[in-house]
């Protein structure tokens, strides 16, 4: 007897109705950047390792001119601030600004954070909260205090935005940041430390592994848990996770180094204040400027049909 096989079907997804399958792909929205490149789909293993992990690692994005031309910049914004405009006095000042919407920024967060109807070639599905630039050069202190983010972004309540949900075959992840090294990173100097897998935890974290809430990290010394984990990437490359996983920093030393991150969220909520200067805003190209749109969902789309054309819901149920 000839037994079917179990098809992988598109994602059921609960809307305004009792759930129907989703329509459109997240490469079917907004296709290029405010660029005019292309979006970089995400291949099917960084998607799967993102979900399973909360975290990914990108190597190499950047070309050496591109970095060259970022970090002359960010050296300046560090050491002569005042040489700079100060509309441009930021993380998205100069050629920093193409990180905000570089084709593989925009093509993983099409996947994992966009709300489709609120997407369009015009317009972006999800909105930036805020860009900063880090400077480990400056780390000079022996002792520091670092906040720990505990993760379980399953079981966060609705507003939290440090939220993670998933159904078979989609995850969205609902505060995720971009962190762009523009030095090379060593895994024995990097501050940033995560708990793979912790933004999907169902139980609290023993407390041998993180101790308080707030904990002081000597430089050099940190704790022997296995669970705790970094990396190490050659300049130019980008590091993606969402705020719901485990993390903290630590200083275990005073590296040689240049990161800007930036933090992303869905349109219908904000976590932050920030908004870049109106002068750097009304600068850029219209694209990029809809990454800083009014927050709200319900026809938050330009040049595009809220109902229809951009929904992830078939039209008739």
């Amino acid at each position: 007897m000839a037994y079917k096989h179990l098809a992988t079907k598109k994602p059921f997804i609960v809307n305004k109705n009792l759930g129907s399958a989703v329509e459109v792909e997240p490469e079917e929205l907004t296709r290029t950047n405010a660029d005019g490149l292309p979006v970089a789909i995400p291949t099917q293993k960084q998607k799967y390792d993102f979900d399973r992990n909360g975290w990914l690692l990108i190597p190499s994005v950047l070309s050496a001119p591109e970095m060259a031309e970022m970090r002359e910049f960010c050296e300046r914004l560090h050491a002569e601030p005042d040489s700079i405009p100060e509309p441009q006095r930021c993380a998205l000042g100069g050629p920093l600004q193409r990180l905000a919407d570089h084709p593989v920024v925009v093509g993983f967060l099409n996947e994992f954070l966009a709300y489709p109807p609120a997407a369009s070639e015009d317009c972006y599905g999800f909105r930036m909260e805020e860009t900063a630039a880090f400077f480990g050069d400056t780390a000079q202190h022996s002792e520091t205090e670092s906040v720990l983010h505990k993760g379980n972004g399953l079981f966060r309540l609705p507003g939290d935005s440090h939220i993670y949900r998933c159904v078979p075959g989609r995850g969205w992840s609902g505060l995720t940041r971009a962190v762009w090294e523009l030095t090379e990173v060593a895994a024995e100097t990097n501050n940033i430390r995560f708990i793979a897998g912790s933004h999907k935890a169902a139980y609290p974290i023993p407390e041998e592994v993180v101790g308080t809430r707030r904990c002081a990290v000597t430089a050099g010394q940190e704790s022997n848990s296995s669970l705790w984990e970094t990396y190490q990437c050659p300049p130019g490359s980008l590091i993606l996770f969402t705020e719901s996983v485990t993390q903290t920093q630590v200083h275990p030393g005073a590296a040689k180094r240049i990161r800007i991150s930036n933090l992303y969220n869905t349109v219908a909520s904000r976590w932050s204040s920030w908004l870049p200067h109106p002068q750097l805003l009304e600068a850029m190209p219209p694209k990029r400027q809809t990454l800083f749109r009014e927050t709200y969902a319900g026809g938050n789309v330009i040049n595009g049909d809220f109902g229809q054309r951009t929904s992830a819901y078939p039209a008739e149920i």
